[in-house]
């Protein structure tokens, strides 16, 4: 019997996908896609992730070959068949339209619902939407609610620049930003005159991250867990460190390398 080639198992593709992403799946499937450019549909497994849509070449792949922000969709057009019995339905974005396309006109209805839901923060009133496909998007909706307002959280304290007396309150360094893990690794590579050290809220949204690029050989990229214990921040190394700020997080990381870090700040 020949050999198969081994298969990663679905349970550590998602964790992988987690870790790239670090935004909440609320929905996946199979969906053909055509931006306003293209002429042809081209098929991707997608997730809806927050208010994103990742495109993966294929199920199983771990890494996702691109990615569509739809927090500003204006609108959405009715789900209608085309001649192969498949359903097809258009998304209205600032920068262009995009076309989707589902199996059938179920599998369409539920793709466009739960879009409409985690942009517009409401189920859409669809009388063809089953029972158990509205109570997920309701699940969807609360969660959805609840990521924004700890993100709403996060920025008003990373902008909080006249702050009271107490230490926690302090206003963020100049170098934090309300990112993924992903779109800190990208902000780097591609902004490397800004710095190479960036603090980011941890994928656990209670803690934080450092992720730092270095020219060494070659590129390289490390992240760091910064937990939080209410007075103090400790820097998860092999031996621990433990700070009294977030600025002194910034501070200990350029120090220790002599001022080869320096914090990430768009000019």
């Amino acid at each position: 019997k020949p050999e198969e080639t081994p298969q990663p198992a679905p349970r550590r593709i998602f964790q992988e996908r987690q870790r790239i992403t670090s935004l909440p799946l609320y929905f996946q499937g199979y969906l053909s896609v055509r931006h306003s450019r293209c002429q042809e549909f081209r098929m991707y497994w997608t997730e809806l992730r927050g208010t994103t849509l990742f495109f993966y070449d294929d199920k199983k792949a771990p890494t996702y070959s691109q990615k569509l922000d739809i927090s500003a969709l204006t609108s959405a057009t009715n789900v209608y068949p085309d001649e192969n019995g498949s359903a097809q339905f258009i998304l209205m974005l600032p920068n262009g339209e995009l076309e989707l396309k589902a199996n059938d006109c179920e599998c369409g209805k539920e793709w466009k619902g739960f879009i409409l839901t985690v942009t517009k923060l409401s189920v859409p009133p669809d009388e063809s939407l089953l029972p158990g496909q509205l109570t997920r998007m309701q699940e969807v909706l609360q969660k959805e609610k609840k990521r924004r307002i700890m993100l709403n959280n996060c920025s008003s304290t990373s902008s909080n620049r006249n702050s009271p007396l107490s230490s926690t309150l302090t206003a963020m360094p100049a170098c934090f930003y309300a990112v993924s893990r992903q779109e800190a690794s990208e902000m780097l590579e591609n902004n490397p005159s800004c710095g190479n050290l960036i603090l980011r809220p941890g994928s656990d949204s209670k803690n934080y991250a450092v992720t730092i690029r270095r020219e060494q050989e070659a590129p390289c990229l490390k992240h760091y867990r910064v937990m939080s214990n209410g007075t103090n921040y400790v820097i998860e190394l092999e031996r621990q460190v433990t700070l009294p700020s977030l600025h002194d997080v910034v501070d200990y990381f350029v120090t220790q390398t002599r001022g080869t870090l320096k914090p990430f700040v768009i000019q």
